[in-house]
């Protein structure tokens, strides 16, 4: 019964180092910076709509909803932005288009 014990806190702990809680989704190089995505939830009711969390060279961004389908960005205050020609929000709806 120890030994079932002493290999199941063993392995717990050892995935514990091998998938850290702030792992990112994916990263890529984008115009010259490493954008990755750290959290993403696509909208049920929305599925254009997209809650994002990212980080841009290692800098942890506050989270946006980006929608795919009118091409803006809805940021924490409420302020609508619009994609820019070469934004990050074209390159995660076309990264996570289907």
């Amino acid at each position: 019964m120890k030994l079932i014990a002493l290999v199941l806190v063993s392995l717990s702990i050892m995935f514990s180092f091998a998938f850290p809680a702030n792992a990112a989704i994916t990263c890529q190089d984008f115009n010259g910076h490493e954008v990755c995505v750290l959290k993403i939830k696509r909208s049920a009711k929305r599925y254009w709509n997209y809650r994002t969390t990212i980080s841009i060279d290692g800098k942890k961004q506050p989270t946006e909803i980006y929608n795919c389908r009118s091409e803006y960005k809805i940021q924490n205050d409420g302020k609508l932005v619009r994609f820019g020609e070469d934004g990050v929000g074209n390159l995660i709806c076309k990264y996570f288009k289907k």
